[in-house]
């Protein structure tokens, strides 16, 4: 990449599956000068969460927290167990997680590293959440809840909720909105999703969007098959009066 446009390239989530980033990354072939961002869910469900973490955790590459590494939080506050909370972890894929580590320090480790991500990153043009915003409230008047967790409320917003900003999300399985195929990024007012289920039977796909070039490259981390097309190829837009409810935050 010596002498090209620095990339800016923005991952989905990858839920433990440390061999399909890397081959996700073998793909996209990232310079010295490019910046890869990770939008959370670097954990849970699949088999090597130590391995992504260790490794996302020792690059030069940011990274903000999704709500399966607040789950991880709040089954651990400030060093102690709240059951509750981890039995709710552990039934969201915790399991997996904690099986992948073979040193409970590794993990204690981890977790000040996860502690210290940051909720969203504003590059200018684009803005990096996890799950979305509430479009009815300000960005200081909300947090973990709305930025990790939120879903119907955001992605059916009926105009951009920033006028000059993309918000690029993942959280949410791109094939779970109406009309929207395994593999598709989704996209709304003001709104593109890259959570393309990679650790979904039904999918399969890990995404890497390439928002320099307009590019989408993608791996499947069970046929071990990878793809890149043009980003304006790849989109289903979702009707925000097709969206069903799922859950509500209005209730803060």
């Amino acid at each position: 990449m010596t002498g090209a446009t620095a990339r800016r390239i923005f991952i989905g989530d990858i839920h433990g599956h440390y061999e399909g980033l890397m081959h996700l990354l073998e793909a996209i072939a990232p310079g010295e000068s490019d910046r890869i961002y990770f939008l959370g869910d670097l954990i849970d469900r699949g088999p090597q969460s130590a391995q992504v973490v260790n490794f996302v955790s020792q690059s030069n590459y940011p990274c903000i927290r999704g709500n399966h590494e607040q789950l991880l939080i709040d089954s651990f506050p400030d060093g102690k167990i709240n059951y509750p909370a981890l039995q709710g972890w552990l039934y969201s894929g915790g399991q997996a997680t904690l099986s992948s580590y073979e040193d409970a320090n590794k993990l204690l480790d981890h977790l000040q590293w996860i502690l210290e991500l940051p909720l969203y990153q504003d590059l200018g043009d684009v803005w990096l959440v996890h799950a979305g915003v509430h479009p009815d409230f300000s960005i200081d008047e909300q947090g973990e809840y709305e930025f990790c967790w939120i879903r119907d409320e955001f992605h059916s917003i009926p105009q951009p909720y920033f006028p000059d900003k993309t918000i690029i999300v993942g959280h949410t399985i791109t094939f779970t909105f109406p009309g929207v195929s395994p593999g598709q990024v989704a996209g709304g007012h003001g709104w593109l999703g890259i959570d393309t289920g990679a650790y979904h039977r039904r999918s399969g796909w890990l995404t890497g969007l390439d928002w320099t070039n307009q590019q989408v490259h993608q791996v499947n981390v069970y046929e071990k098959t990878e793809r890149t097309f043009p980003l304006a190829e790849s989109i289903t837009f979702v009707q925000p009066e097709a969206i069903i409810p799922r859950h509500s935050l209005a209730a803060r």
